[in-house]
């Protein structure tokens, strides 16, 4: 045999089973993702720590020694001097570490989460947040969501926090297995922010649905995290009738299809029937024999609650109701002073048939 063949046959082996290999390799591959996951987080806890710690310094030899305020700034180029290609020793990141330092020292429960967002990400926190139930929020949900910092910001912008303790509208618990009522709960937002489609005035729901698919990430962002896109306009059939799905999502950790119907008006009752057929015939049709049950949302413009929580209560597929926000919050002395959704409504119905 000759040389070149033998070192062939050593560097290249012979699978007899292609798709155990595939699996070995996706098996290794993601096992490396993670690895580098784990590493950032890790130097992410050191830096942190080390802020913290540096803010600690600070704040103690301040109050033993009197040291004034100008330690920072000789601290700053002192330190920079010594460390040329490390940064974030500027004198107004040791102040922020001093502030930090002194925000979180009396909250050990909260000094773990911040370890595990970056910095920038808890600057912007500790500046734009006071209550420390409202930082916990925005804590775990920067860790638990992935939210970059421009995404963390638009949460705090649009009050992620108080919507989310708004109460929910949905028949999950009459509708679904119970290991699962707490799951969808969590992935029901009972108010969907929609600011960053930049809408200047009211528009259809051809024109709603084509901004948000343009605007995809950002929704998705928003829906939350473990939503996976699956189509708009999703095409269904029931015999040789064939019905149209707004938008169809697939989200990974309830393992259901997930159904949204868009309305740019105020919720009607009949919203519910159709949405009930639709998951009807997406369980027929198209869900998987391991998935869970497909759910449903409608978001509109408003919602009654008593008229939502009637029209549920006879549906027998799991169907949340949840609002979007097109634009910021109007100032309190403007409310009332503007058409409704419903005379909104009105309004597209009669110049659509005008035209």
């Amino acid at each position: 045999m000759k040389k070149e063949n033998i070192v062939k046959s050593r560097t290249e082996p012979i699978f007899s089973d292609l798709h155990e290999y595939s699996v070995f390799l996706h098996d290794i591959k993601n096992q490396i993702i993670e690895s580098k996951v784990q590493a950032s987080k890790s130097v992410n806890r050191t830096f942190v720590g080390l802020y913290m710690f540096i803010g600690k310094m600070i704040v103690e030899k301040q109050q033993e020694l009197g040291w004034g305020n100008s330690v920072v700034e000789i601290l700053s180029k002192d330190l920079k001097r010594e460390f040329p290609y490390v940064t974030g020793f500027s004198p107004q990141n040791l102040w922020l570490s001093r502030q930090f330092y002194l925000e979180y020292c009396d909250f050990p429960n909260l000094q773990q989460l911040v370890g595990e967002i970056p910095w920038g990400h808890n600057v912007l926190i500790m500046q734009k947040i006071k209550d420390d139930n409202e930082r916990k929020y925005y804590l775990e949900s920067t860790e638990n969501f992935g939210w970059t910092r421009n995404v963390l910001l638009n949460q705090i912008k649009a009050n992620a926090y108080n919507n989310s303790k708004i109460e929910k509208h949905h028949n999950f618990g009459k509708t679904l297995p119970s290991h699962l009522v707490e799951q969808a709960d969590e992935m029901l937002k009972s108010k969907i922010n929609l600011e960053f489609l930049g809408l200047s005035q009211l528009v259809r729901e051809f024109e709603l649905e084509k901004r948000l698919l343009s605007k995809l990430k950002d929704f998705l962002i928003e829906l939350g995290y473990g939503f996976c896109f699956i189509g708009s306009q999703y095409r269904i059939t029931l015999g040789e009738k064939e019905y149209f799905i707004d938008l169809l999502f697939y989200h990974r950790f309830l393992k259901s299809l997930i159904a949204i119907e868009l309305k740019t008006g105020a919720f009607k009752p009949e919203y519910a029937g159709k949405m009930d057929f639709y998951l009807e015939v997406l369980n027929d049709t198209e869900k998987a024999n391991d998935d869970n049950p497909s759910i449903g949302i409608i978001l509109c413009a408003e919602k009654d609650k008593l008229e939502v929580e009637i029209s549920l209560r006879s549906k027998a597929n799991p169907i949340g109701v949840a609002t979007y926000q097109l634009y910021p919050q109007l100032p309190d002395e403007y409310k009332g002073k503007l058409p409704t959704s419903e005379e909104w409504q009105w309004l597209l119905e009669t110049s659509k048939k005008e035209e």
